[in-house]
């Protein structure tokens, strides 16, 4: 964060170029900004809200980067170390689960690379540690930088495309996701897979692009049987491409996406007919028995895959089942999801977690919300990292009714 002196600076600079954009004069541009002419920069170099406003409608810039131009410093303390040394302390910190720490050597490799290739390497860097905070809004931009890089290797490119195309299907940009998706899947249509890394953003690919599918069949339903064929055909690709990786690399994390890919397609046989409503949710009821104890389990890609077989049995009760016997078949659904979801911080599922309670809540009528102080922590947590939750988020809490730690009922605001 800049000090006063330095916000103070910026801010002038910015008044600057915004009297250059719009060719005003300094009475002009007071009068837009709503300041005296003489007092348009604040002493604390700490702008109120309605100055950085007014500024960014003058810039045309949103708010939010005309904040982060004023208060974000250019230069974070810097790391020791080349490039490829912190390049191997990213990927550790990414397997400890240090994704702030990643996150601040990602930026370091930013600053000292040298080439497209380093560049584009940190940005992928910058976006693993995005994708453990659940910032997957700030991955976006940050991957679409890397891919407009020049003359990287086509490799390098496949993963930055695959790892975009899941970005958006994180965010329900669901028409971006399968458009990235088929992207990576055309660029290795003629390719023979057998380099390991090509054969991953195959398969993860068709996951990615067979969900997208998935979550379109409740998006529009109208087209929810073609739907749900292209899901099933995508999502089975990919269930036997990762069972195929992880035999052939022993690696566990490929058997839990494929374990995931089998939990989705339950979902999807259910729409088509394949197999019944209650088989399905009956099937991942008891699958779930393999974590009663959610805190008794190893964190990664095995829990994950299970909170995912949670939502599949949430949509399926919302989908398949009348009101009558939606909350019972739910209940265990969204508490074991949401126990997953704290265990992991995986803010993804507590989106999910939150959309399904809503969809409940719309059709049962009479059922009130009840939020503790931790749901509404997680909730406005939610609300900043999905821009497509926020409205929901403000129905929920505009709707709910609050319980302290003692039990007693409060409005938020007191």
């Amino acid at each position: 964060m800049r000090t006063a002196d330095d916000r103070r600076e910026r801010l002038a600079k910015f008044i600057d170029l915004a009297k250059v954009y719009r060719g005003w004069s300094r009475v002009e541009i007071s009068r837009a900004l709503g300041r005296d002419a003489g007092k348009l920069l604040p002493e604390s170099g700490n702008p109120k809200l309605d100055l950085v406003v007014s500024l960014a409608d003058a810039l045309d810039w949103s708010v939010g980067d005309v904040v982060d131009g004023v208060w974000t410093a250019d230069v974070e303390p810097e790391l020791g170390g080349d490039y490829a040394s912190l390049d191997a302390s990213a990927r550790i910190a990414h397997g400890e689960g240090q994704y702030r720490k990643m996150l601040s050597i990602a930026n370091q490799m930013n600053r000292i690379a040298t080439s497209p290739c380093e560049r584009a390497l940190a940005c992928n860097r910058m976006v693993g540690a995005y994708d453990g905070l659940g910032q997957y809004i700030k991955s976006v931009p940050c991957l679409q930088s890397a891919l407009a890089e020049r003359g990287i290797p086509s490799g390098l490119r496949l993963m930055l495309t695959v790892n975009l195309a899941n970005a958006h299907y994180l965010l329900w940009n669901l028409v971006e996701s399968r458009s990235a998706a088929h992207e990576v899947l055309e660029l290795l249509e003629s390719t023979t897979l057998i380099e390991r890394r090509d054969r991953v953003c195959h398969a993860f690919a068709h996951y990615v692009r067979g969900n997208s599918f998935r979550r379109m069949i409740s998006v529009e339903n109208d087209l929810s049987r073609a739907h749900a064929q292209r899901a099933r055909d995508e999502l089975s690709q990919a269930l036997n491409e990762y069972e195929d990786l992880a035999d052939t690399f022993a690696d566990e994390r490929y058997a839990a996406i494929a374990n995931t890919c089998r939990g989705g397609l339950l979902e999807v046989q259910a729409v088509l007919g394949e197999i019944t409503p209650s088989d399905a949710l009956e099937r991942l009821t008891v699958a779930l028995d393999r974590v009663v104890d959610v805190a008794a389990h190893p964190t990664g890609d095995w829990l994950e895959s299970w909170g995912w077989w949670c939502i599949f049995g949430c949509n399926m009760a919302l989908r398949h089942f009348q009101e009558d016997a939606i909350s019972m078949r739910m209940a265990i659904f969204t508490n074991k999801a949401m126990e997953i979801a704290d265990r992991l911080e995986n803010w993804s599922l507590r989106e999910c977690v939150f959309q399904m309670d809503l969809r409940r809540h719309d059709r049962l009528i009479n059922e009130p919300w009840v939020l503790d102080d931790e749901e509404v922590r997680i909730l406005a947590g939610t609300m900043g990292r999905f821009p497509n939750f926020r409205a929901a988020g403000w129905r929920i809490l505009n709707e709910a009714r609050f319980v302290d730690a003692e039990g007693g009922a409060r409005w938020l605001g007191a």
